[in-house]
C-alpha cells in the first residue's frame, strides 16, 4: 500500500531509487562488482565471479527476507547479504563473494551508488524547471513587474528578469550537483583500511572495484573520513534551498492580492471547503518537501565526527538520513518543474501594480532630479522626509514633491525604470545555453 503522504513527499523518480528495492539493488551491484574485479585480479576464479554476478541480477531468487529480519541484529544488512549470497552460489563459487571487504565498504558504496541513480532524477528536475524558467524569462524579458524587498513594494523591475533569477539558482544548483556526482568515491579498505589478506593486491582491486562501478578511485579509504557524505549533504541542501525560494516566490506571486501569477491544473488546487480557490499545490509542496532537507543536513554534518577506524552510531545516522534528503530534495524539484510547467503569469495585473504604485518611481526621479543640485544624500533625505510626511498625513507623495518648488513636474512623470534588466536578461539566457551544452 502506497505512503498516505507519499504523493507529496515521494515524487519523482529519486524517490523510486532510494526505496528498499533500491537499496537492494546496489548492495547486490557492489558485491557482484567486486567479484568481477577480483576475478580480473586473478583472486578469485572467473566461474565463480560469473556465479555471483548471476545471484545478484536475480534478487528474487535470494532470500531477501532472512537479509531484512537480521539486519538489525547484525548491525547492518551486509553481513546477512553476505551468508545469502554464499549459500546460493555454493561453497565452490562462495570464494568470490564478498572478497577482502568489510560491511562499510560495501555499505558505503552501495550508498554512493543509490545517490548517483538519485542525483540522475534530480537534475533532470531541475533541468526541466531550469528550461521553463528560461523560456519565462525570454518571453517576458521586458515586462515590468513590482520589485519586493523585505516584502514591500521597492521599484519595477521586469518577470523576465524574476525568471532570470530562478534560472540562474537552478542551473548553479544542477551544476554543484554535477560536480559531487562526478567525484564520488569507491570505499574499500577491509576491515581497519589496511587492505591486509589480499595479499598486496588491495589497492590494485579497490581501482579495479572503482572502474567496474564508475566511481572515483581513492589512495585509502574515507571509513571515517566523511566529506564524500558532507559533499553530498552539502550540494542537495543548497539545491533544495534554490527550489524552496523559486517555490516561496511562486507562492506569494500567486497570492490573491497579488495575483500576478497562477498554477493553472484540471488535477490539482481545490480546496475542501471553498470552491473558488485555486491553491498552487505544486509550489507549496515543493516549499513543503525542501523544508525537510536542512535537518537532514545538520544530522548529516553532525554525523561527521566519528571515531578511529569505525564509527559507532554516527556512521549508521547516515544511511536513512541520507535517503531521506534525496528522496526529500527529489520530491522538491519534481514539484517545482510541474509548478513551473502549470504557471501563467498575468502580465496585465504585473504593470497594473507597478502603474499603481506611483510612490517608487516618483521617488526614484525625484532623488535623480534633485541628485544634481543638493548631492545624492541630501536629495535621499529630502524625498524620504517627504514620503513620512505622506504617510503620517495622509496627502499624496506627489503633492509634497510638488510643493517643493525645485522640482519640474516633467521628473516627475517618468515612467518605469528597470535600468539593465534586459542586458542581464540575455547575460543569464546566453551562460544557460552555454551550460545546456553540457548537461544532460
Amino acid at each position: 500500500m502506497t505512503g498516505l503522504f507519499d504523493g507529496t513527499f515521494a515524487r519523482g523518480d529519486a524517490a523510486a531509487a532510494v526505496s528498499d528495492a533500491g537499496w537492494i539493488d546496489a548492495l547486490l551491484d557492489v558485491e557482484a562488482a567486486l567479484a568481477r574485479a577480483a576475478a580480473g585480479l586473478g583472486l578469485v576464479p572467473t566461474t565463480a565471479a560469473d556465479a555471483v554476478t548471476r545471484a545478484c541480477a536475480e534478487p528474487a531468487g535470494l532470500d531477501l527476507a532472512s537479509v531484512v529480519a537480521a539486519a538489525a541484529d547484525a548491525g547492518n544488512p551486509v553481513p546477512p547479504l553476505v551468508r545469502v549470497l554464499r549459500s546460493a552460489v555454493g561453497e565452490r563459487d562462495a570464494v568470490a563473494v564478498h572478497v577482502g571487504a568489510t560491511s562499510q565498504d560495501v555499505l558505503d558504496t552501495a550508498l554512493v551508488l543509490l545517490a548517483r541513480r538519485a542525483l540522475a532524477a534530480i537534475v533532470r528536475d531541475l533541468a526541466g524547471a531550469a528550461e521553463v524558467a528560461a523560456g519565462l524569462a525570454r518571453a517576458h524579458r521586458d515586462d515590468v513587474v513590482m520589485g519586493r524587498t523585505l516584502m514591500q513594494q521597492a521599484l519595477p523591475t521586469t518577470f523576465g528578469l524574476k525568471a532570470a533569477g530562478w534560472l540562474s539558482g537552478l542551473d548553479g544548483a544542477r551544476a554543484r550537483l554535477r560536480a559531487v556526482d562526478g567525484s564520488l568515491p569507491v570505499q574499500y579498505g577491509g576491515a581497519v583500511g589496511t587492505l591486509s589478506g589480499l595479499d598486496g593486491a588491495g589497492v590494485a582491486l579497490r581501482t579495479a572495484l572503482a572502474a567496474e562501478l564508475g566511481l572515483a578511485p581513492t589512495p585509502v579509504a574515507w571509513h571515517t573520513m566523511r566529506l564524500p557524505i558532507a559533499d553530498l549533504a552539502g550540494a542537495l541542501g543548497a539545491a533544495a534551498g534554490v527550489v524552496a525560494s523559486v517555490a516561496l516566490d511562486l507562492v506569494l506571486l500567486a497570492q490573491t492580492e497579488i495575483a500576478e501569477v497562477a498554477e493553472i491544473s484540471e488535477h490539482r488546487g481545490g480546496s475542501s471547503a471553498m470552491p473558488h480557490k485555486n491553491n498552487p499545490v505544486a509550489a507549496i509542496s515543493a516549499r513543503a518537501c525542501a523544508r525537510r532537507a536542512p535537518g537532514l543536513v545538520a544530522t548529516l554534518f553532525a554525523a561527521m565526527e566519528q571515531e578511529h577506524e569505525r564509527a559507532a552510531g554516527a556512521w549508521h545516522s547516515e544511511w536513512p538520513t541520507l535517503t531521506d534528503l534525496l528522496a526529500t530534495v527529489g520530491s522538491a524539484t519534481a514539484w517545482l518543474a510541474e509548478s513551473l510547467a502549470s504557471l501563467q503569469p498575468d502580465v496585465a495585473r504585473m504593470a497594473a501594480t507597478v502603474a499603481a504604485a506611483d510612490a517608487p518611481a516618483l521617488a526614484a526621479a525625484a532623488t535623480e532630479a534633485l541628485a544634481a543640485r543638493l548631492g545624492r544624500g541630501a536629495a535621499h533625505e529630502a524625498v524620504a522626509a517627504a514620503a513620512r510626511t505622506a504617510r503620517e498625513t495622509g496627502r499624496p507623495f506627489a503633492d509634497l514633491l510638488a510643493e517643493r518648488g525645485d522640482l519640474d513636474p516633467a521628473d516627475l512623470r517618468a515612467g518605469p525604470d528597470v535600468g539593465e534588466a534586459g542586458t542581464q536578461v540575455d547575460a543569464v539566457l546566453a551562460d544557460h545555453d552555454a551550460r545546456t551544452g553540457g548537461f544532460p
